[in-house]
């Protein structure tokens, strides 16, 4: 399975090229762009699956630092900073990693988007 198996192409690629300056990578304004804020519990965990690239039902943060790549091969990797934020978002452990559960909060942050889209902060 590929991300554009469940994502157009159209949609990731104005994703990635609306954060392509470091520091500007948001990930509710990636998830409204690339259309996952329109797509169903099970296409959310697929695409966690795909982004958990070694299988081990994780996230981890060296996983996370190259996101935007899982999405289109040479885009730009997350700083730090942008890859600490998008982790604490979702890490209500605080392992460093985003785990089930992070997967049900983000389903979550995608379902409110995709509900009550006003009312959500874009910038972060």
């Amino acid at each position: 399975m590929s991300l554009t198996s469940i994502l157009s192409a159209e949609a990731i690629e104005k994703a990635v090229k609306d954060c392509q300056a470091p520091d500007t990578f948001c990930y509710k304004k990636f998830f409204q762009l690339c259309g996952l804020s329109s797509k169903s519990p099970k296409e959310i965990k697929d695409v966690f699956q795909i982004l958990d690239e070694d299988n081990s039902g994780f996230i981890e943060e060296s996983e996370l630092k190259y996101f935007l790549q899982r999405f289109v091969p040479g885009a730009r990797t997350l700083t730090e900073a942008e890859t600490k934020r998008f982790i604490s978002a979702a890490d209500d452990d605080s392992d460093g990693r985003i785990g089930a559960e992070g997967r049900y909060l983000i389903s979550q942050i995608v379902s409110v988007q995709s509900h009550d889209v006003g009312r959500i902060d874009l910038i972060g």
